[in-house]
């Protein structure tokens, strides 16, 4: 995954051979905590869905790489030279959750497939063209019809649990940006300021 600080990514995975990845509410609340500790320092995230077998993540990133603090040694010592990218965070996030989920389930082996996909929605091969807002809907300057505005894809990821048949209306999956941002939990995980700035409408 390439990522670029001011880039709108869709990052998703899903389970290996579409495997459940999600066994119980609590495991979808520490991949939550997961998301928070290891995604929130790189991106203001926009919006987001678990599902039992994959999940999807719509991040605008802030910071591609990130200074290690080492215990007693301050991030201005000639000897921290360690840095976190948000691809390796993105790793140790899936790796320790799949730690829990093989000791709780007494398995072995890959929780997730091997590649974590990451779709850049406002630009290509490095580059990030300018973006406009025209009666409250974000458009890009892009070719590709379906990643002409990151709208659809923030539509997607909340559509997902109606559209696989969970659950009658969005507000009723717990585990998304949903709720959040049509003011009915007051969850912290997702950039509302960020998402308004955007022009992105929640349905």
């Amino acid at each position: 995954m390439n990522f670029e600080s001011g880039g709108i990514y869709h990052i998703y995975n899903q389970g290996n051979n579409r495997q459940r990845l999600f066994y119980n509410r609590e495991n979808y609340l520490f991949f939550i905590r997961k998301m928070r500790h290891h995604i929130l320092p790189f991106t203001d995230v926009l919006a987001w869905c678990l599902m039992p077998n994959h999940f999807h993540l719509m991040v605008e990133v802030k910071d591609v790489v990130l200074p290690v603090i080492i215990e007693g040694v301050t991030s201005n010592h000639p000897f921290n030279k360690k840095r976190l990218t948000l691809n390796s965070s993105i790793g140790i996030m899936l790796r320790s959750y799949t730690r829990a989920v093989n000791i709780q389930e007494d398995r072995t082996g890959g929780l997730f497939r091997e590649e974590t996909k990451a779709i850049c929605l406002n630009g290509f091969n490095g580059l990030l063209p300018n973006w406009y807002t025209s009666f409250g809907v974000t458009f890009l300057n892009v070719e590709i019809p379906e990643f002409q505005y990151p709208q659809v894809c923030f539509n997607y990821i909340h559509a997902n649990p109606v559209k696989s048949g969970l659950v009658k209306k969005q507000e009723d999956w717990e585990f998304s940006s949903y709720k959040d941002l049509k003011g009915l939990r007051d969850g912290s995980l997702v950039n509302r300021g960020k998402v308004k700035d955007l022009g992105l409408i929640i349905k």
